[in-house]
């Protein structure tokens, strides 16, 4: 009823017409109008009786009176609880994180501190061993202090029963037979706990914290006694976690603690495979486990009660979401823990992830774009629906329900990855409710998938007689293909009316023709087509048609010329499209991103003014020669770019002195032949600017101390090809500064208090220019270093000198930050090249 009214009653408003086209439309839509009101009316009117008639048979049968006489169900121990009595014997891996986290709660000599108090979170994702690694660290530190306790909150907090918990542990005898606890409320319970620390040394664990409110209020209760005490939290919400004074982010476990640990529960205790044709199936299962020990144990304990040669078939068909297994039943626990708790809208983004295949990098943006276009995205007054689908995709982030990918040394997320566990999980949930619909190599469509209101294909190779080819899904909402082979055409479009989404990404065809899109214009409701990665040649005149289409994503296929009906997408919002678009682009004034327009030629003054038309731009990724240009098409530029929102612009070659960038830009690129830097790369003029990739011919010591006026600079990264000496000082520059890499001769020297922030550099050095390594322990939170070392010229005893240098100053970095270094031989940093030995730790 929804996306009738929308086509027939509200998609005559979007189209634009001369004044007598308009009348004219206007007074035949009066009776069309009419019509089509009345058999939605009609419609809305025969759901309004069905609903009353459920209602009914609901009230004949009186279900609610039933539900309440059923037994209640039989209450379970809280898996987690089984982290805090392992065997020592069953922990692995786990002696360097504690001898970590020890480290860090203790002064420099080694000694826990006797005097300042110290809070710091654990955390990471469900079933890493969070809670294990805290009991760890309890258990060897407990004897230090005075007072000691270790309670849990859990996703229902109950600060009351919190607060009791931590006395009767602080004081056993005082409190455990005392009715008095009792009748006090959260407020003295407070202030009981204050009483009791206010003079003591005490160490406390506050396991397992799923809200700041819960955390804040029982802080209250952990007073600054000035006697060295320490608090420990664990939490998979990141929020929670930066509430501490540090946080330790826990890891999966390597390659070779992963081993030790699923044969130790597989065979026993032996923790070697004692059956050479064990090892090559086991290995597969530990990749699909990604370092997680609930994952591991879990696997292990499920093949234990099989026989040897069913392996590979639950390799095949493993699950963790189902099984009689007990450890498998914890497992699922311990995952819907964190699904239950994430709001409504969450758990929709969240189920929407079951769409694309395992260990599948899915890129951020297009998520996003792909979250808008199926309505996931509530929309809120003065913000944009992408904007707000970030804020989606960052909660799921910092609740450890999808893993980041981050573009490297550049600290800017593009991407996320599931787990397995968690793909695992949500395919169960989304099966369950019929929310997708999923086939791979290995299923067949069945009748009873047909009630989903999403498709995924997924890897499959769809043939001329496949099922796929021939189902009649008119409720089907989304339709997703990733990395699938279609012998023939693509299931017909005209089966599926009623698509807001139709994605295919990397997909192939065979045989003769221009694999375009036939009955493309029959989707009216179409919001997202995405054919990245496809051989599709060419888009028919009907996509015109698509008066509700927000997102077009052509990147990677074989068209090279977009229909001129593409102007009538008024609605659209997101374009990625190789090659140059129409002059009439000016005509999309919804568009807020367009990317990868590479114009060969000089661009058009037409091309410019209907560039700004579009006022509601944020993303302009185009390749575009400004030095090309003439200088009223320039100054026709900087006025559209300075009453823009554009946050984000890569240019080429833009040597023009009198670019005026807009205000609010976030990211720029820009490669240019100058021998300066250029005026307008101020921070009074772009005062938001985070991250910058800077190409230029001569770079000088106070053109870093201007980039260093950036307040709010993540990344930065430099070319260029000349020498030259820079001090950097802990003046308050650069001091948001995470990830540094200048591509250039630039002998710096860290003074204290340099780059506060900095947590990754790459340095190019020539051994020849001495270079001082031992600068880079100023760099207070700096955790990976990358050296390309150019020993042109260097004897070899100077090479081994400059290596030991820079090992040693990592060695003594009170971070043991990781380093890569690489020797290289030839003329220079930008050509002629040798490479040389490369070491890793």
């Amino acid at each position: 009823m929804v996306d009738a009214f929308l086509v027939r009653i509200v998609g005559h408003r979007l189209t634009e017409h001369s004044c007598f086209k308009w009348l004219m439309e206007k007074m035949t839509n009066l009776f069309k109008k009419a019509k089509a009101r009345r058999q939605i009316a009609i419609g809305i009117r025969d759901i309004k009786t069905q609903v009353l008639d459920v209602a009914t048979r609901r009230d004949r049968y009186r279900v609610d009176s039933v539900g309440a006489n059923l037994p209640a169900p039989t209450s379970t121990v809280d898996p987690r609880l089984l982290s805090l009595y392992k065997d020592k014997k069953e922990i692995v891996g786990i002696q360097e994180p504690v001898d970590n986290i020890i480290k860090r709660l203790s002064d420099r000599d080694g000694k826990v501190s006797r005097c300042q108090l110290k809070i710091l979170s654990i955390f990471g994702p469900g079933g890493l061993g969070k809670t294990t690694l805290a009991k760890a660290v309890y258990d060897r530190l407990q004897q230090q202090f005075v007072l000691r306790c270790f309670v849990s909150v859990g996703r229902n907090p109950d600060v009351k029963k919190v607060l009791k918990d931590i006395l009767l542990q602080l004081d056993k005898e005082k409190y455990v037979n005392n009715s008095y606890i009792a009748t006090l409320d959260e407020r003295q319970l407070i202030d009981e706990v204050r009483g009791l620390l206010e003079s003591m040394r005490y160490l406390v664990v506050i396991d397992d914290i799923w809200d700041v409110a819960s955390w804040e209020i029982t802080r209250c209760a952990l007073v600054d006694s000035n006697h060295g005490s320490k608090i420990i939290t664990t939490t998979r919400i990141f929020e929670v976690a930066t509430k501490a004074s540090d946080i330790h982010k826990l890891e999966p476990l390597s390659h070779d603690n992963s081993k030790e640990l699923f044969y130790r529960r597989l065979l026993g205790g032996n923790e070697k495979c004692p059956d050479d044709k064990l090892p090559e199936v086991s290995e597969k299962l530990l990749h699909k486990c990604g370092g997680v020990p609930l994952a591991i144990i879990t696997i292990a304990s499920l093949l234990a009660t099989k026989p040897r040669h069913d392996w590979p078939k639950v390799y095949n068909s493993i699950g963790f979401g189902s099984g009689e297994n007990e450890d498998v039943r914890n497992t699922r626990k311990i995952l819907m823990f964190s699904y239950y708790d994430l709001p409504s809208y969450l758990k929709t983004c969240l189920l929407h992830l079951c769409t694309f295949p395992e260990d599948h990098l899915i890129k951020k943006r297009n998520l996003i774009w792909k979250w808008v276009a199926e309505g996931f995205v509530g929309e809120e007054s003065g913000i944009g629906l992408f904007e707000i689908g970030e804020r989606y995709f960052n909660e799921l982030i910092n609740r450890s329900m999808i893993q980041p990918v981050q573009k490297p040394k550049l600290g800017i997320i593009n991407g996320c990855r599931v787990h397995d566990m968690v793909l695992d999980m949500i395919c169960s949930i989304s099966k369950e409710e019929n929310f997708v619909s999923m086939q791979d190599s290995h299923e067949q469509h069945t009748t009873s998938q047909s009630k989903a209101r999403r498709l995924a294909i997924q890897k499959r190779y769809v043939q001329q007689h496949d099922p796929l080819n021939s189902i009649h899904m008119p409720q089907i909402r989304s339709f997703n293909a990733i990395s699938c082979h279609f012998s023939s055409m693509m299931p017909p479009l005209s089966n599926f009316k009623g698509l807001r989404v139709l994605a295919m990404e990397n997909c192939t065809f065979m045989g003769q023709g221009s694999w375009h899109l036939e009955n493309l214009g029959r989707l009216l409701q179409l919001r997202f087509l995405g054919l990245r990665g496809t051989p599709i040649r060419e888009l028919p005149e009907e996509i015109g048609n698509l008066m509700f289409l927000q997102i077009l994503d052509l990147k990677y296929t074989g068209i090279t010329k977009l229909p001129q009906s593409v102007d009538l997408l008024r609605q659209l919002k997101c374009l990625y499209t190789v090659f140059g678009v129409s002059d009439c682009i000016g005509n999309l004034t919804s568009l807020q991103e367009l990317q990868y327009c590479y114009i060969i030629d000089k661009p058009s003054p037409n091309f410019l003014k209907e560039l700004g038309k579009m006022t509601q731009l944020r993303v302009l990724k185009i390749q575009v020669a400004l030095s090309y240009m003439m200088t009223d098409e320039l100054k026709f530029l900087n006025r559209m770019l300075k009453r823009s929102n554009l946050q984000n612009i890569v240019f080429v070659e833009p040597d023009w002195e009198g670019f005026i960038p807009p205000r609010k830009l976030i990211e720029l690129t820009l490669a240019i032949g100058s021998y300066r830097l250029p005026a307008w790369i101020n921070s009074s003029l772009i005062p938001n600017l985070r991250r910058l990739d800077l190409g230029v011919k001569t770079l000088e010591s106070q053109h870093l101390q201007i980039l260093g006026m950036f307040l709010e600079l993540i990344t930065l990264r430099l070319w260029s090809s000349n020498t030259f000496c820079f001090e950097v000082m802990g003046n308050g520059t650069f001091p948001k500064l995470m990830y540094f890499c200048p591509r250039t001769n630039v002998i710096l020297r860290f003074l204290q208090g340099a780059m506060p922030s900095l947590q990754s550099i790459r340095l190019e050095v020539r051994v020849t220019d001495n270079f001082d390594f031992s600068s880079l322990r100023n760099l207070t939170c700096l955790e990976e270093v990358t050296v390309e070392m150019n020993c042109l010229g260097a004897l070899k005893s100077e090479v081994e000198e400059a290596k030991a240098a820079l090992r040693h100053t990592i060695h003594n970095h009170p971070n043991s930050p990781t380093l890569h270094l690489e020797t290289i031989f030839g003329t220079g940093f930008w050509h002629g090249k040798t490479r040389g030995n490369t070491t890793h730790r």
